[in-house]
């Protein structure tokens, strides 16, 4: 099926709406709607938090009688299964809409295309792949938590232009400048776990907290320990829930940690270290889509070693450290450039006196 110029317009819009639940919505995907009756928008929506009600249910209560013989842009094919929810299929099919134009299918196995189906049985006039790849970045996590088991992973680091992160004895505050900082934590918010190490912990004592945006959410806080050495002062076992990721169990040191109310999982891998897939795949059936790992160099490493890094959120600060302060990626040495890791740039902007990158994995 071919598309107007006002099919792309409509969704561009819908996927606007859907933007409005960009740090809400966990576990559910960020969805918009628009319903269109004769070229004009009656009824508009998109869903706000799992449990409430959908974008569609939000446009068709906007629109009332107005959404008989109307065409819905969703940014999402509409779900054919009762959740927490009803079905968003079957209350498009009774308030009488004659046409439906997802942006993609839903890749939730539960759904995958039966959502479409429901409505072509119904005699409502079907299509998808309107900005499908706009739609698809915007729920990049649930994608990947519906089709891989596991969460997307942005790796977010700071650094000098130099390429290091801090100085040879651990300070590292502050390399870049506080409109990255600021930035940084609007990716945090968007985020449903922050990642660390046990390394980080000790050198910084983060709280990993969002902070410098308003949000009606903190995150998970995750700290792989692979030997729960985590003190119990810690300011990160402050202010949310933190899931301590361990790999050898000290019974006197898990019963310390308990109390301060962080939960405990054991995911050992061969080397007495914790399994770093396995703590993704953990994750994914938790429900989280996204993940924002702010590490130090070794778990840095660990990630890009075991293909977990998904995305690279890079801040370079206009400034030179030395070869002696601590890189980026704890990674063996290379013999030949054959083995370098090639990236995609998918972004680069001035964020302040800062330069903010964004790469993927080749």
């Amino acid at each position: 099926m071919s598309f107007t110029a006002d099919d792309y317009r409509l969704m561009a819009r819908a996927l606007q709406l859907a933007e409005q639940g960009l740090w809400t919505t966990s576990p559910n995907p960020r969805v918009g709607c628009v319903l269109v009756q004769a070229g004009e928008i009656v009824g508009e929506g998109w869903h706000a938090k799992a449990g409430e009600p959908h974008a569609e249910v939000h446009a068709l209560k906007a629109a009332g009688e107005r959404a008989r013989g109307a065409t819905a842009y969703v940014t999402l094919e509409p779900c054919s299964h009762y959740g927490r929810t009803p079905p968003c299929a079957e209350a498009l099919i009774a308030a009488g809409v004659s046409r439906v134009i997802a942006a993609m299918t839903d890749p939730n196995p539960l759904v995958a295309g039966k959502g479409l189906a429901m409505l072509q049985a119904a005699g409502i006039e079907t299509a998808s792949g309107v900005l499908e790849n706009e739609a698809r970045e915007l729920n990049i996590g649930f994608v990947s938590r519906m089709t891989r088991g596991r969460p997307w992973l942005r790796l977010k680091a700071a650094a000098s232009l130099d390429g290091k992160t801090a100085l040879n004895n651990g300070v590292s505050q502050w390399i870049t400048g506080p409109d990255a900082r600021r930035d940084g934590h609007r990716w945090r918010a968007r985020a449903c776990a922050i990642l660390t190490g046990y390394g980080t912990v000790r050198d910084d004592d983060p709280t990993l907290t969002v902070r410098e945006v308003e949000t009606t959410r903190q995150p998970l806080r995750v700290i792989v320990d692979s030997r729960l050495e985590t003190p119990a002062t810690a300011k990160v076992l402050q202010g949310g829930p933190v899931l301590i990721a361990a790999a050898v169990d000290n019974p006197e040191k898990a019963e310390i940690l308990r109390s301060t109310g962080a939960e405990i999982v054991f995911l050992p891998n061969s080397q007495d270290k914790v399994d770093l897939p396995g703590l993704m795949q953990e994750l994914g059936r938790r429900g989280i889509n996204e993940v924002h790992a702010e590490a130090g160099c070794k778990l840095n490493g660990s990630l890009l070693r075991e293909g977990l890094v998904d995305e690279f959120l890079f801040y370079f600060a206009p400034c030179l450290i030395g070869d002696d302060a601590n890189g980026l990626f704890g990674l063996p040495a290379l013999t030949t450039l054959a083995g370098k890791q090639a990236l995609q740039i998918r972004d680069v902007r001035q964020i302040g006196p800062d330069i903010r990158l964004i790469a993927r994995p080749s």
